[in-house]
């Protein structure tokens, strides 16, 4: 007999919310862990969910199952746990499971704000854009036969008839023909919607390796699921540079590797121009994150960085990050630069990542001044 849809619904909500509090639980390890961050849909992200136990079925008593048979044989003798049997072979033990599971992005990042204590972000920029209404308040010439306006439609078949001649006081008829038609349509209207664009900037000069990048994509995995709840248009975009930049797509962005040098000016020059061209600040929040361990071609270029930040850049977004990663074969210089001449300034954050166990941390720093 099947389960009545009450109890489906009630079990399922119980189910998610076991799923949410083990997530709620693990939730510093998932910051830390790059492993799953791949497994990622428009909506909706698969997680491992390791022990958690689901009810099963099983046959006798865990504690004592006695033999059985026919004849006047004695009692039997308790079954070996499966603790006792030998190495190697097979056993009705089981083992531990990671159990997958879908959340919503929306949902993770609400878990996310909590555990780190970030404020909403109050969005500066606005972009008008035309929306259909939820209100049947329009009219138009097709549609389907189920949002037909009988009365309108037979006004139009009327004045056809009548303009045409072919009105008849003896014999007053009116058929309507499709031209006629008159339907309800939900009418379009301007609706202020808050739009970002975040834009991610990275080195891959030859000193970032694997651990750097790793961290790169842990950061920027949580940086675009905080945004996605905070506005109803994200745009992302992906930009890689050494000693030239250049805009990628997101696959590109996480496994290019390159062994050449690095100027980061490229990069900011490249920025500045999307901010320009692309996402003007009046209709756009904007945020360029770049990483890096902290290496640049030379002091010149850096001050192009710095001239770049305070006169094309700064002005015109909510916030600039820079992470630096740690490399042994970076110096980290560059966090220095941006520290000495930036300290009072409001929209840019700086932040030394030493390892994957300090992305949490980062994470509250890049988010926590709701900008």
């Amino acid at each position: 007999m099947p389960l009545p849809r009450h109890r489906i619904a009630r079990d399922r909500a119980r189910f998610r919310d076991i799923v949410r509090g083990k997530l709620r639980e693990d939730l510093r390890k998932y910051l830390c862990n790059s492993d799953w961050v791949g497994r990622q849909g428009d909506k909706v992200i698969t997680i491992p969910v390791p022990q958690i136990e689901l009810p099963r079925l099983r046959f006798g008593s865990s504690d004592q199952e006695q033999g059985s048979g026919s004849g006047s044989g004695g009692k039997g003798g308790s079954q070996a746990s499966g603790s006792d049997q030998g190495q190697g072979g097979a056993g009705d033990q089981s083992g531990q499971h990671a159990l997958e599971v879908e959340v919503e992005i929306e949902e993770l990042a609400e878990l996310l704000g909590s555990e780190l204590g970030l404020p909403r972000i109050e969005p500066r920029g606005n972009k008008q854009l035309m929306v259909e209404g939820g209100r049947y308040t329009g009219v138009r010439q097709e549609g389907p036969h189920s949002l037909r306006i009988f009365r309108r439609t037979f006004r139009e078949a009327l004045k056809r008839t009548i303009a045409s001649g072919e009105w008849n006081p003896e014999d007053p008829r009116v058929v309507p023909i499709p031209a006629d038609g008159r339907y309800r349509a939900e009418r379009s209207h301007l609706k202020p919607q808050s739009s970002a664009v975040l834009i991610h900037m990275m080195d891959v000069s030859g000193s970032m390796g694997r651990e750097q990048k790793d961290m790169v994509r842990l950061q920027a995995f949580w940086l675009d699921t905080w945004l996605r709840s905070q506005y109803e248009n994200l745009e992302v975009v992906y930009m890689v540079h050494d000693a030239e930049a250049k805009l990628v797509d997101h696959d590109t962005f996480f496994h290019l590797r390159e062994s050449g040098g690095t100027k980061i000016s490229s990069a900011y020059e490249l920025c500045r121009d999307l901010i320009r061209d692309e996402y003007p600040p009046a209709h756009w929040n904007i945020y360029p994150f770049h990483y890096s361990d902290g290496d640049n071609w030379s002091a010149r270029d850096t001050k192009v960085c710095l001239r770049l930040l305070e006169e094309d850049i700064l002005p015109h977004v909510n916030q600039f990050a820079y992470s630096q990663v740690k490399s042994v074969y970076g110096s980290g210089q560059f966090k220095g630069d941006l520290d000495r001449v930036f300290s009072e300034t409001d929209n840019l954050v700086s932040v030394d990542v030493e390892d994957r166990h300090a992305v949490p941390g980062a994470l509250r720093k890049f988010l926590r001044r709701g900008r």
